[in-house]
């Protein structure tokens, strides 16, 4: 399969303490990859790598053909879209909101591509004119997605997206993710607590720990690992989430 993102010896650290080490891995083309493991093990620093907000100490991480030191900053953000757990909003329209990464770059949205990308994201166009104060939880996630639409990336990065949702808002999110990915071919990496959400939705799967790739394959690989440190984890003896 061809790589979307693909790291090779890839270290950060800050101060001189580790963060990651020695990430070597793929992300494929128009899947979705889920990242799991414990807090602190660097899945949001990995994410951060993904589109340039942090650069590794050393190694090399390659976006399609292209090493990502070698992109324009700008082209790179268009390239790879990602949306937050607190779904940041500025104040006003939910338009306005939409609208935002086109207008930092001198450009307007059409009403009818906004119409468009809320359709995307299940939400109704008279959406448009409500303000984000207006939104719930679960409204507010599906604009910052529509919102990481806008410049049509080939990769979007997801950090704990319904992390504070509902269990309705999160199964909502979930399709709506899979629906993005299969309607649009588009790359998803997705960082999420929940190991029954990694398995359902994820086709691959990544579990880090303490900045290391531990176990990665077919997300399936949650319900038996090889790995001892994985299946202590899945079990919920590391103090985290289980399938069971």
């Amino acid at each position: 399969m061809k790589p979307a993102i693909q790291f090779n010896s890839v270290n950060y650290s800050i101060d001189g303490h580790p963060i990651l080490r020695n990430i070597s891995g793929a992300f494929y083309d128009g899947e979705i990859t889920t990242l799991v493991g414990p807090s602190g093990a660097g899945k949001t620093t990995l994410l951060k790598l993904c589109n340039g907000l942090l650069s590794p100490k050393d190694g090399d991480i390659t976006i399609g053909n292209l090493n990502i030191n070698d992109y324009d900053p700008v082209e790179l953000r268009r390239t790879v879209g990602m949306a937050l757990q607190s779904a940041p909003m500025i104040d006003g329209s939910v338009h306005k909101n939409l609208a935002l990464p086109l207008e930092l770059q001198g450009k307007r949205l059409p009403d009818i591509q906004a119409r468009d990308l809320l359709n995307d994201v299940g939400l109704s166009e008279d959406f448009l004119q409500r303000t984000s104060k207006e939104l719930s939880g679960g409204q507010r996630q599906k604009v910052s997605i529509a919102r990481t639409l806008v410049n049509r990336p080939q990769i979007l990065l997801l950090d704990e997206i319904t992390s504070s949702l509902d269990q309705v808002s999160q199964k909502e999110i979930e399709e709506l993710i899979v629906k993005i990915n299969r309607k649009y071919g588009v790359t998803i990496v997705w960082i999420t607590h929940n190991l029954k959400q990694a398995l359902n939705v994820g086709a691959y799967t990544w579990v880090m720990m303490a900045g290391e790739i531990v176990e990665t394959g077919e997300s399936e690989l949650l319900e038996s690992p090889s790995n001892e440190r994985v299946r202590q984890f899945v079990k919920g003896e590391l103090g985290w989430g289980s399938l069971h």
